[in-house]
């Protein structure tokens, strides 16, 4: 039974008591390396961007304050870029030094295996990953800004009428054309759909043909429209002429491309997705930056769990063969994501497969190698 007062057995205490010690140290220890990495990388990532594009900022006659500014603003993005390899560095900086001194075979001894040490440096990857992921959506808002501030155009303007051809509207949600022609300001076979919110119902609609207006803005003609309601009611009506006071773009801000993929969040990305491929379009390389917005957070998890193991396998080197091990890997990870965003994009391969490839061939490889560590 328990001892007097129901306190738990001694020994017992005392493993626990030695186990939150120890998860307590190895987490500050990939924590404090990890902080510094993420935010220093993004500094190299700056001068490296500024050194490249000097000329180009210079040429525009981009102010010192203003160029300053921007990077303030990309420096989100840098951050994105930083998580996996600060994540990485911060796992072997860890998993080596407790290897080199020693601990993690005095861990073991003591009855702690290799898997139960890696425990709170694997909880911490998830939460990393999950903190990437929500950064990367606050990232399209702060790259429009940046590149104002740089004097870049965050669209491209098509010349000549537009055929087939998707648009994010600002309110009505995505609005599909079979063809604009700017000049008569006059769309052909135009679809506009609309998702339902608390405030708003969804709606679909149709029509044959949509004219611009310089008062009215734009009327659509011969159509149809669907409306859905929160509590699962439809309506559809036919339309002779309608409408849509929302629908504030004029016919030359439909004819610019859409926004780089990396200016939109995931949901956008998705809704141009869904909308392309149903006007017929080729959304390849929308699908593969669609879902390169979720394997490049996860990829935090997935380097972890494959450098963790490997850096065990070797007592050699300090601060050096860290960087060494952690840059060789980074490398390899950055030009499969590469090489499968070109396969993907060219249909080459699937975009899931050229997304997630990299991920699903690093976690094979770190599964095996902690099956192989001795614990």
């Amino acid at each position: 039974g328990a001892p007097p007062g129901g306190r738990p057995a001694g020994p017992a205490a005392e493993g626990a008591a030695r186990m939150k010690l120890l998860d307590r140290y190895v987490t500050r220890q990939s924590l404090d390396t990890y902080f510094m990495r993420v935010l220093g990388l993004p500094l190299l990532f700056i001068i490296g961007d500024n050194t490249d594009n000097i000329d180009t900022y210079m040429d525009r006659g981009v102010p010192l304050r203003r160029l300053g500014l921007a990077y303030v603003y990309q420096f989100p993005q840098f951050m994105v870029y930083a998580f996996p390899i600060a994540a990485l560095v911060a796992t072997v900086f860890t998993i080596g030094g407790l290897t080199r001194h020693q601990e993690i075979t005095a861990a073991k001894a003591g009855g702690v295996s290799f898997w139960r040490l890696f425990v709170p440096i694997g909880l911490l990857s998830i939460l990393l990953s999950a903190g990437a992921f929500g950064l990367s959506e606050v990232v399209p808002a702060t790259l429009r800004k940046a590149a104002a501030l740089r004097g870049e155009a965050t669209t491209t303007t098509v010349n000549g009428p537009r055929i087939n051809f998707v648009f994010q509207t600002e309110r009505e949600g995505v609005l599909t054309a079979r063809r604009l022609d700017a000049g008569t300001g006059e769309l052909g076979e135009v679809s506009l759909e609309r998702n339902a919110t608390d405030k708003a119902p969804g709606v679909h609609l149709f029509a044959r043909r949509g004219v611009w207006r310089q008062r009215g803005g734009w009327r659509f003609e011969d159509g149809w429209k669907r409306t859905l309601h929160a509590d699962g009611r439809e309506e559809a009506v036919r339309f002779d002429t309608l409408s849509i006071p929302g629908l504030i773009e004029e016919p030359e801000d439909l004819m610019a491309e859409p926004r780089d993929p990396e200016q939109m969040r995931y949901a956008e990305v998705s809704r141009f997705v869904g909308a392309i491929e149903r006007s017929g379009g080729d959304a390849l390389p929308l699908r593969v930056e669609q879902a390169l917005k979720l394997s490049v957070p996860l990829a935090v998890i997935v380097i972890v769990l494959f450098g963790a193991p490997l850096v065990t396998s070797s007592s050699r080197g300090g601060a050096a063969y860290g960087v060494g091990i952690s840059l060789g890997i980074t490398i390899i990870y950055m030009l499969l994501f590469r090489v499968g965003k070109a396969l993907g994009s060219s249909g080459a391969i699937d975009p899931m497969l050229a997304a997630w490839g990299p991920n699903l061939l690093f976690l094979v490889a770190g599964l095996v190698l902690m099956l192989r560590v001795r614990t």
